[in-house]
């Protein structure tokens, strides 16, 4: 979908088009703001309202609904959001993720001691959490410390609630009540295995069962909806980091690949044998 942004942005007829890429993870207001679940998501805006969006990597529907937007012309209007009052985006920021960090800079660069502590010991038990920069927006740094009655940063949020700044953390982590509070980060390993077992029957591969990306994927959607067998696919496309860590995890290099109950079956040249020796069918219901 890069690729497909860079070639968007090149056609004359999109010029007055701007394309941003915005990092989900690191910007958890913006997420929120917009409902984004998963990546990609691809948001239409137009003087800050939304006017329609496109989940997942579908090149063709971003392209249809891009052009739609600017054949409506530059008259097109549309009424701005209501302005958010301080409060409610305080409370939205603190509810933003079960663990927030509100720190001067950011997790990978802290602007300051008190904030480099937090970070190191919050990574220090591999805690998924996130940040907020106070330095970047005054108005929540000042109305925060009124908000939560507390003077100083950093400041340490667990499932909306105001744990405290760096000596009351440390203190939890001395008695060990931190811990027990942080939510860990799911590894690569964690994440691969709830992905192959998300069902009976799961499959790997480029783009998804309606439009495969390559020729391998579409004769392997081709042999599969022969058989009536319930599976889900997984777009490897979307995420470098599964389609990297997979070939490790499976000690199987290429895509497609299929998995059933857990375990591996192959891809589409051991598809193709299965169904040869009319063994395919009971494979995927995981008789074999």
């Amino acid at each position: 979908m890069n690729d497909v942004l860079e070639e968007l942005a090149k056609q004359a007829e999109l010029k007055g088009v701007k394309f941003v890429k915005c990092p989900a993870e690191d910007l958890p207001e913006v997420s929120l703001r917009y409902s984004v679940s998963a990546v990609p998501t691809f948001l239409l805006l137009r003087g800050g309202s939304l006017l329609d969006r496109v989940d997942g990597a579908n090149a063709a529907e971003l392209t249809k609904k891009i052009n739609l937007q600017v054949s409506k012309g530059s008259n097109t209007t549309s009424a701005k959001p209501a302005a958010e009052d301080l409060t409610t985006r305080l409370h939205r920021l603190i509810n933003s993720a079960p663990v927030m960090l509100f720190m001067k800079g950011t997790s990978t660069e802290p602007r300051c001691g008190f904030s480099k502590s937090m970070v190191s010991l919050l990574d220090s038990h591999g805690a998924l959490y996130k940040t907020f920069d106070i330095l970047s927006n005054e108005e929540v740094r000042q109305g925060l410390k009124t908000y939560s009655k507390w003077p100083t940063y950093p400041q340490l949020y667990i499932n909306g609630e105001l744990i405290g700044g760096l000596d009351i953390v440390k203190e939890m982590n001395e008695s060990g009540e931190l811990q027990e509070l942080l939510p860990k980060k799911e590894t690569l390993e964690m994440r691969l295995k709830s992905l192959i077992n998300q069902s009976d029957c799961v499959v790997f591969m480029k783009g998804s069962r309606e439009a495969p990306q390559c020729g391998f994927s579409k004769q392997l959607m081709a042999i599969l909806a022969e058989t009536d067998i319930k599976f889900v696919t997984f777009d490897i496309l979307t995420d470098e980091e599964v389609r990297q860590g997979l070939k490790t995890f499976s000690n199987w290099p290429t895509y497609p690949q299929v998995y059933v109950k857990g375990e591996l079956i192959g891809g589409l040249d051991i598809i193709k044998e299965l169904k040869e020796s009319g063994e395919l069918l009971s494979t995927l219901k995981g008789q074999s």
